[in-house]
């Protein structure tokens, strides 16, 4: 089963129940500063879920592309060494707005992993909060064995919209994938890190309004929210054990080895930057396609580092010349279809992933060099620490990113001099500020100041244009406005 079909099954199964199929909403949130990316599929709803708004149906489900790099929610250092985690994916979800309740979700699950897939009940385990005793019989009824019923803390099973709200006990639906896959502890059982029992569906129960002062009040409408990740559902349904083993991945695995002549699963060290190239090609194209950009700030900071992590294991196989703009038009010949915005956006993306590599290869190499050759030094000196002067001067001098540096110290196994770092740092920050001074910086920062109130402005269009004709409004010299300028100005 093809995971575009799983998609489709998934909606399909739904909306035959009286669910509208809702499309993904954007990966940058709309109207909700305390999220970066939106992270799950519920985030479209949450003004639903707080009663803020009405719509005009009580039953929804949707595929929502869903990003975890920056915030609470960020898998970003673990992408690739892992056969699960991502920093871009879909999830799957089924939502109930003050209609139906536990026992329908649980049954309608139920019904569609074991009946419409296929998914083998004994195989199956339940985790619950440990004090829903109605979700326990719920789930008896279904026909799960006691003791394949695990009872979990808050930590686990109980779910908060924040400190206050909504909020209610969840129970999630795990396949136990064999000893083969496990850690091969004594104590290996559900709740275990390794991907023996694999989390495959999340419900939560909203049921709760939490107030201030953490009392718990029933709600007058509980409601429903789930979330199934589509990659690990694929790679279940297709038979393997990895999600970057499903037909999501393959094909950018394809692209990556024609440049770089690396093969996938011939190296462990070389698939983990297969892997990373893959994740990180998926996101770069959906968020490039949602109108983040690449900056030293904010959601743009995140894609910036998340695009150079990717450059950094295209060096790590040997790859020399931009490629990354090449991984991102698998990325559109695999989603179109689900995703048909890819299509009129593509060469847009491409165009500013190649400026993002063009501009990044430089440093990267020069940064790479400088920091092997300081690795080697210690290595043979058997030091684990870079000196602090030594990581400022390649992230001043060179524009070599600290996060950049900080991972590949991670994977020898070395750190780097923080507080050697922050000395660097402060002192480079107060001669920068003299500097400024002494050039009449107040005067400066005041004119433009003045300029940008009167309505002028410079729009940035650097990712759509090489050249363009444009009209000179305003001259500045030194701190003043000037109606001219002569040569040597």
């Amino acid at each position: 089963m093809t995971s575009a079909d799983v998609r489709k099954a998934f909606l399909k199964y739904f909306e035959e129940r009286d669910h509208r199929v809702v499309r993904s909403s954007s990966l940058v949130p709309k109207n909700d500063p305390s999220l970066l990316f939106t992270n799950a599929g519920m985030v479209q709803f949450k003004g639903v879920f707080l009663a803020e708004e009405v719509r005009d149906y009580q039953r929804a489900v949707t595929s929502q592309k869903c990003v975890r790099a920056g915030g609470k929610h960020n898998d970003l250092e673990i992408v690739g060494k892992t056969a699960r985690h991502h920093t871009f994916f879909e999830m799957l979800g089924n939502f109930s707005f003050g209609d139906y309740f536990k026992k329908e979700a649980i049954e309608m699950a139920w019904e569609l992993l074991i009946r419409g897939w296929g998914l083998p009940a004994e195989k199956m385990w339940i985790t619950i909060y440990l004090e829903d005793d109605e979700g326990f019989e719920l789930w008896r009824k279904v026909g799960i064995p006691a003791e394949r019923i695990v009872r979990m803390g808050e930590k686990d099973n109980f779910w908060a919209m924040g400190e206050t709200g909504p909020c209610g006990p969840c129970s999630e639906l795990v396949i136990d994938q064999g000893e083969a896959v496990g850690c091969g502890r004594a104590d290996c059982r559900v709740g275990c890190d390794c991907d023996r029992y694999l989390e495959l569906w999340n419900l939560v129960f909203m049921q709760f309004n939490r107030d201030a002062e953490g009392k718990m009040h029933p709600l007058a409408k509980p409601c429903i929210d789930t979330g199934m990740g589509l990659e690990r559902i694929s790679a279940i349904l297709q038979g393997v054990h990895s999600n970057y083993e499903t037909d999501l991945f393959k094909p950018i695995f394809r692209e990556v080895e024609s440049i770089s002549r690396v093969p996938y699963g011939k190296d462990p060290h070389s698939d983990i930057s297969l892997r990373v190239i893959a994740d990180h090609s998926r996101a770069a194209t959906f968020l490039i396609n949602d109108g983040v950009l690449p900056s030293n700030e904010g959601r743009g900071y995140v894609l910036r580092r998340i695009m150079r992590r990717a450059m950094r294991h295209g060096k790590l196989l040997g790859i020399q010349e931009p490629f990354l703009h090449r991984t991102s038009a698998r990325v559109v010949d695999l989603m179109k279809e689900a995703y048909p915005e890819l299509r009129e956006s593509e060469a847009f993306v491409s165009k500013v992933i190649r400026n993002e590599e063009e501009r990044f290869s430089e440093t990267l190499d020069s940064g790479l060099k400088i920091l092997r050759e300081e690795l080697e030094g210690l290595q043979k000196k058997r030091e684990k620490v870079l000196p602090g002067e030594v990581a400022f001067r390649l992230y001043d001098t060179y524009g070599f990113p600290l996060d950049l540096t900080t991972e590949i110290l991670q994977d020898e196994g070395m750190t780097f001099d923080e507080a050697g770092f922050q000395a660097q740092m402060e002192e480079q920050r107060q001669k920068s500020k003299q500097a400024w001074q002494g050039l009449g910086e107040g005067k400066t920062k005041e004119i433009y100041r003045r300029l940008v109130n009167e309505g002028i402005k410079t729009i940035f269009i650097g990712y759509e244009e090489t050249e363009t004709e444009t009209k000179i409004v305003k001259l500045v010299k030194g701190d003043e406005v000037v109606p001219s300028a002569k040569e040597g100005d």
